[in-house]
Protein backbone atom coordinates (compact mmCIF):
# COMPACT_ATOMS: atom_id res chain seq x y z
CA UNK A 1 0.00 0.00 0.00
CA UNK A 2 1.32 3.89 -0.79
CA UNK A 3 0.57 6.42 1.88
CA UNK A 4 2.11 9.39 0.57
CA UNK A 5 3.56 12.03 -1.93
CA UNK A 6 5.63 14.10 -1.34
CA UNK A 7 7.00 17.25 -3.29
CA UNK A 8 10.39 17.64 -3.97
CA UNK A 9 11.06 20.70 -6.15
CA UNK A 10 9.71 19.95 -9.19
CA UNK A 11 8.89 16.11 -8.87
CA UNK A 12 6.84 14.25 -6.16
CA UNK A 13 8.63 11.61 -4.22
CA UNK A 14 6.54 8.03 -3.23
CA UNK A 15 6.05 6.61 -0.13
CA UNK A 16 5.31 3.36 0.79
CA UNK A 17 3.52 2.76 4.04
CA UNK A 18 6.84 1.42 5.71
CA UNK A 19 7.54 5.16 4.50
CA UNK A 20 10.06 4.30 1.98
CA UNK A 21 10.64 5.49 -1.14
CA UNK A 22 9.17 3.49 -3.85
CA UNK A 23 9.49 5.92 -6.61
CA UNK A 24 9.48 9.29 -8.22
CA UNK A 25 6.84 11.21 -10.31
CA UNK A 26 7.42 13.57 -13.04
CA UNK A 27 4.82 15.83 -13.81
CA UNK A 28 4.82 16.41 -17.24
CA UNK A 29 4.75 20.39 -17.06
CA UNK A 30 4.28 21.01 -20.76
CA UNK A 31 6.91 22.99 -23.22
CA UNK A 32 7.97 25.55 -19.77
CA UNK A 33 11.76 23.65 -19.59
CA UNK A 34 11.97 25.88 -23.22
CA UNK A 35 11.51 29.48 -21.45
CA UNK A 36 14.06 31.51 -19.73
CA UNK A 37 12.17 31.57 -16.65
CA UNK A 38 11.21 27.27 -16.10
CA UNK A 39 11.23 27.16 -12.29
CA UNK A 40 9.66 30.33 -11.63
CA UNK A 41 6.49 28.92 -14.13
CA UNK A 42 6.87 25.72 -12.27
CA UNK A 43 6.58 26.76 -8.62
CA UNK A 44 3.74 28.99 -9.93
CA UNK A 45 2.38 25.90 -11.31
CA UNK A 46 2.60 23.54 -8.30
CA UNK A 47 1.30 26.73 -6.08
CA UNK A 48 -1.74 27.23 -8.13
CA UNK A 49 -2.61 23.39 -8.55
CA UNK A 50 -2.53 23.55 -12.35
CA UNK A 51 -4.11 20.42 -14.26
CA UNK A 52 -2.03 18.07 -15.97
CA UNK A 53 -1.91 15.53 -17.81
CA UNK A 54 0.28 12.59 -16.87
CA UNK A 55 3.83 12.64 -16.43
CA UNK A 56 7.23 10.35 -16.10
CA UNK A 57 6.88 7.04 -12.89
CA UNK A 58 10.55 6.15 -12.22
CA UNK A 59 10.54 2.97 -9.95
CA UNK A 60 12.75 0.07 -9.19
CA UNK A 61 13.32 -2.46 -12.12
CA UNK A 62 16.06 -5.35 -10.59
CA UNK A 63 18.82 -5.34 -8.25
CA UNK A 64 21.43 -7.90 -9.13
CA UNK A 65 23.03 -8.36 -6.04
CA UNK A 66 26.47 -8.91 -7.87
CA UNK A 67 27.46 -5.51 -8.22
CA UNK A 68 29.19 -5.25 -4.85
CA UNK A 69 32.85 -3.72 -4.46
CA UNK A 70 33.90 -6.81 -2.08
CA UNK A 71 31.92 -8.90 -4.05
CA UNK A 72 33.43 -12.99 -2.99
CA UNK A 73 30.98 -15.67 -4.32
CA UNK A 74 30.45 -18.83 -6.46
CA UNK A 75 29.79 -19.62 -9.82
CA UNK A 76 26.61 -21.05 -8.69
CA UNK A 77 25.05 -17.92 -6.66
CA UNK A 78 26.03 -16.22 -9.87
CA UNK A 79 24.11 -18.23 -11.71
CA UNK A 80 21.02 -18.27 -9.38
CA UNK A 81 21.23 -14.30 -9.43
CA UNK A 82 21.03 -14.12 -13.01
CA UNK A 83 17.99 -16.40 -13.59
CA UNK A 84 16.16 -14.58 -10.26
CA UNK A 85 16.49 -11.25 -12.63
CA UNK A 86 15.46 -12.72 -15.82
CA UNK A 87 12.46 -13.86 -13.65
CA UNK A 88 12.18 -10.12 -13.06
CA UNK A 89 12.61 -9.06 -15.94
CA UNK A 90 9.80 -11.41 -17.14
CA UNK A 91 7.08 -9.77 -14.84
CA UNK A 92 8.45 -6.33 -16.34
CA UNK A 93 7.72 -7.14 -19.55
CA UNK A 94 4.28 -8.63 -18.96
CA UNK A 95 3.52 -5.40 -17.18
CA UNK A 96 4.43 -3.24 -19.78
CA UNK A 97 2.60 -5.04 -22.11
CA UNK A 98 -0.70 -4.75 -20.16
CA UNK A 99 -0.31 -1.54 -19.15
CA UNK A 100 0.22 -0.50 -23.13
CA UNK A 101 2.75 2.11 -22.46
CA UNK A 102 3.79 4.30 -25.60
CA UNK A 103 7.34 4.66 -24.01
CA UNK A 104 10.26 3.64 -21.37
CA UNK A 105 13.52 3.65 -20.39
CA UNK A 106 15.76 1.75 -18.16
CA UNK A 107 18.78 2.91 -16.98
CA UNK A 108 21.34 2.94 -13.61
CA UNK A 109 20.03 4.25 -10.26
CA UNK A 110 21.77 7.48 -9.39
CA UNK A 111 21.33 5.67 -5.46
CA UNK A 112 22.65 2.53 -5.93
CA UNK A 113 24.99 0.94 -8.86
CA UNK A 114 23.92 -2.52 -8.48
CA UNK A 115 20.45 -1.72 -8.95
CA UNK A 116 18.59 -0.48 -12.24
CA UNK A 117 15.78 1.83 -12.65
CA UNK A 118 12.76 1.93 -15.22
CA UNK A 119 10.93 5.36 -16.40
CA UNK A 120 7.29 5.27 -18.07
CA UNK A 121 5.14 7.33 -19.31
CA UNK A 122 1.38 7.76 -17.02
CA UNK A 123 -1.63 9.17 -18.98
CA UNK A 124 -4.12 10.78 -16.41
CA UNK A 125 -7.38 9.30 -17.31
CA UNK A 126 -8.43 13.26 -16.87
CA UNK A 127 -6.79 16.79 -16.09
CA UNK A 128 -5.08 16.39 -12.83
CA UNK A 129 -4.86 19.29 -10.48
CA UNK A 130 -0.67 19.38 -9.23
CA UNK A 131 -1.28 18.34 -5.69
CA UNK A 132 -0.74 14.96 -3.63
CA UNK A 133 -3.99 13.58 -2.92
CA UNK A 134 -5.22 14.18 -6.80
CA UNK A 135 -1.67 12.89 -7.95
CA UNK A 136 -2.27 10.22 -5.68
CA UNK A 137 -5.52 9.43 -6.81
CA UNK A 138 -4.32 8.77 -10.76
CA UNK A 139 -1.16 7.26 -9.59
CA UNK A 140 -2.64 4.65 -7.22
CA UNK A 141 -3.98 1.79 -9.59
CA UNK A 142 -0.60 1.63 -11.52
CA UNK A 143 1.41 1.41 -8.16
CA UNK A 144 -1.64 -1.12 -6.89
CA UNK A 145 -0.26 -3.56 -10.21
CA UNK A 146 2.95 -3.50 -9.92
CA UNK A 147 3.01 -4.12 -6.04
CA UNK A 148 0.58 -6.95 -7.02
CA UNK A 149 2.84 -7.84 -9.73
CA UNK A 150 5.97 -8.22 -7.10
CA UNK A 151 7.84 -5.16 -8.68
CA UNK A 152 7.72 -3.13 -6.44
Amino acid sequence: MFCKLLSYECFFIIYDSKKLVAGYFDPDYGDVFQKENSEEIISSMLKNHDKILGGIMMVPLVKFRLFDTDLDTTLTNVESQVNRVNEHLQKWKIFLLKMNYDWHSVRISHTDQDMLTIAFQIKFSKPTPLEKISLGGELFDTLEILQKSDLL
